[in-house]
């Protein structure tokens, strides 16, 4: 016997409310209470679904995060600042107060979901790197992780240590950054 199959609507009102909570109140707000309250379903819902707050707020971001867009601007430079941009606008959202409080609670299937999640959104660099490397623009792809952690932890840190806003100038300078350690040379746009 298979069981009941799964009511998709009842998945999306949860997890949207979930977002709603999380992106308004934070993490430390969201509760699988007030989630099944503003769903207007069951608390028994939630549960049966997500075995703690970390697992539910980790698959509502998969649902609602804003994704990293594909690109091609025609250059290594103009793909990276076109993710740079993605990133930063991201970095500068509502809900990213919500994200931290996760990020301190991510155990075993949490933390597989949310790498799962993380791991899709460095594809568009992934691919500009690839790209980059078919024009000659850079002799071998390099580390994307690294990459990606050079360009994402300069944002996050501005953002949550630094508690600043993104200006067009700095992020001219995180791309020329990351394109001048690709490319070893310097870059004018």
């Amino acid at each position: 016997m298979a069981g009941r199959p799964r009511d998709l609507d009842l998945e999306h009102r949860l997890l949207t409310a979930a977002w709603a909570l999380l992106t308004s109140k934070g993490y430390d707000a969201l509760t699988m209470t007030k989630v099944a309250t503003q769903a207007e379903a069951h608390r028994s819902d939630v549960y049966r679904r997500w075995a703690n707050k970390a697992e539910l707020a980790t698959d509502a971001l998969a649902a609602h995060l804003p994704p990293v867009r594909e690109f091609n601007a025609g250059s290594l430079h103009g793909d990276l600042r076109a993710y740079v941009d993605d990133l930063a606008a991201a970095w500068s959202a509502p809900w990213i107060d919500g994200l931290v409080g996760l990020l301190g609670e991510l155990r075993d299937g949490a933390e597989t979901r949310f790498l799962t999640m993380a791991s899709g959104r460095i594809l568009p660099l992934r691919n500009a790197l690839d790209r980059a490397v078919q024009r000659g623009e850079i002799e071998v792809a390099p580390n994307v992780d690294l990459v990606a952690d050079v360009i994402e932890g300069s944002l996050m840190h501005r953002r949550l240590i630094g508690r600043a806003s993104f200006t067009p100038d700095y992020l001219d300078t995180i791309t020329r950054t990351a394109h001048c350690l690709l490319t070893a040379t310097t870059v004018t746009p």
